[in-house]
């Protein structure tokens, strides 16, 4: 009988798919935090469940080729990243097992995974940050499975700019005693940083706050611009509210502009602060291309663009099919995507701003024809009304982009009732964290 607090030898197995080790003891699953399969170690157990136990590394006896020293300060304690502990090839073998895995545990699929495309960088490729704040100030991440802060002074993963403009927040925070919000308390003022960057290198900063405006707001713009030479903007937004969601209902320029362009595989979007837009900019041009060629497009199609966001993969597609619908459920998203297609002389294309699910139903009840349909869920995947119109609307083909193997799992065996996966490509957009992009090509039977 496994015991918490005890220690034991063990050899890793596999990958869970958080990316934690999986060792067995008289065949009770054990995932090893920081565990990469085929080593063998020492393990603590800290906590035994009715199914499985959770435990920690104190002595690695034979260590997988693929372990390296973690680079990061932070990586212990910040949840930002959770496998600077492996080799770039060790964690593409792990992502491609953990979406081979979900699609014969979850769905029932016996289908070949090839490698995962990887990143040519894997260091600081997001172009959109995401900084809590909490007293101290603090300006950095969440601790893995938390909303304690660590107070991270420069990040692998965000850009140059990024950093340096959560670090001149930090400083002016400090210089002018402005109070960050206490989410026990419910007290304070500050409360995140967002910064969103181009591919063309300019940045856009949001500060959102728990009231309507600041002190020294033009001391903070100086600070930020001074800290980020390329900066494009600065807007504050106001969130009063008790919640895990980041952005309020009041926006408010403070300097500069409110949106940022870039060019994503020959189209120009506009960027507002709150818009979706993929963080990994040229890995998400090697994405859509795949998802473009999943949809062997001739020029004749209806193309159905569902969770759409500011059109994106829909507009560049645009020039390649005969018509284009695209739906999103946030308002400012499709007026920037309304308004792309506008910039970029697109005249195939509407948006209409519903959820999903009602647009997919909609177009099963008149009847209206869609050849392909392009999927690109958020990380729950499809509502299970989403399916249901999917199987009625019944396109010929179907492009599924997914962020979360276990819910396209789930997906693909509801829709293998009337479709056969043709190809599955897995993309790694999120190098050094556990999650990984996955496109699927769908036939209709």
């Amino acid at each position: 009988m496994v015991k918490e607090g005890e220690r034991y030898t063990v050899t890793v197995e596999n990958w869970a798919s958080d990316g934690a080790g999986v060792a067995r003891i008289d065949g009770l699953a054990v995932f090893v935090k920081g565990g990469i399969a085929g080593e063998r170690c020492v393990i603590e157990v800290e906590h035994v469940g009715h199914r499985a136990a959770w435990a920690h590394i104190t002595e690695l006896l034979a260590p997988a080729p693929g372990r390296v020293a973690p680079d990061c300060p932070h990586f212990a304690l910040c949840g930002g990243c959770q496998l600077r502990h492996m080799d770039y090839p060790t964690e593409l073998s792990f992502k491609r097992q953990k979406v081979s895995d979900a699609l014969k545990r979850i769905g029932g699929l016996d289908v070949d995974v090839p490698p995962v495309l990887g990143a040519a960088e894997t260091e600081h490729y997001r172009n959109k940050a995401q900084f809590p704040v909490a007293p101290g100030p603090q300006v950095g991440f969440y601790r893995e499975r938390s909303h304690q802060v660590v107070d991270v002074d420069g990040c692998a993963l965000q850009s140059p700019a990024a950093n340096a403009l959560a670090a001149a927040l930090r400083g002016w925070m400090r210089e002018y005693s402005v109070p960050a919000y206490d989410e026990r308390a419910r007290k304070g003022l500050v409360r995140h940083l967002f910064v969103r960057s181009s591919a063309a290198g300019e940045s856009l900063a949001a500060v959102v706050v728990n009231g309507q405006s600041l002190p020294h707001e033009g001391e903070l713009v100086e600070a930020l611009r001074a800290a980020a030479p390329s900066l494009a903007g600065v807007v504050l937004n106001e969130n009063r509210r008790d919640t895990n969601v980041i952005f309020g209902g009041g926006w408010r320029t403070l300097w500069g502009a409110d949106a940022l362009q870039d060019t994503l595989r020959g189209v120009t979007f506009r960027l507002s602060v709150p818009a979706f837009y993929q963080v990994n900019h040229a890995q998400t041009e090697v994405l859509y291309a795949l998802a473009e060629e999943f949809a062997a497009l001739t020029g004749e199609e209806r193309l159905l663009d569902l969770y759409c966001g500011t059109g994106t993969i829909g507009l560049t597609m645009a020039r390649k099919c005969k018509t284009l619908l695209g739906a999103e459920i946030v308002p400012q998203a499709v007026e920037d995507a309304a308004a792309n297609a506008a910039a970029n002389g697109v005249k195939n294309a509407r948006f209409v701003c519903a959820d999903a699910a009602a647009v997919a139903a909609k177009l099963a009840q008149t009847g209206e024809t869609i050849d392909v349909a392009i999927v690109d869920p958020p990380r729950k995947g499809l509502a299970p009304e989403v399916v249901e119109s999917l199987l009625t609307i019944a396109p010929q083909r179907i492009v599924y982009v997914s962020c979360d193997p276990a819910t396209l799992a789930r997906d693909l065996k509801l829709l293998s009732a009337a479709y056969t996966v043709e190809k599955v490509q897995p993309v790694d957009l999120f190098p050094r964290t556990f999650h990984v992009e996955t496109v699927v090509k769908l036939e209709r039977k």
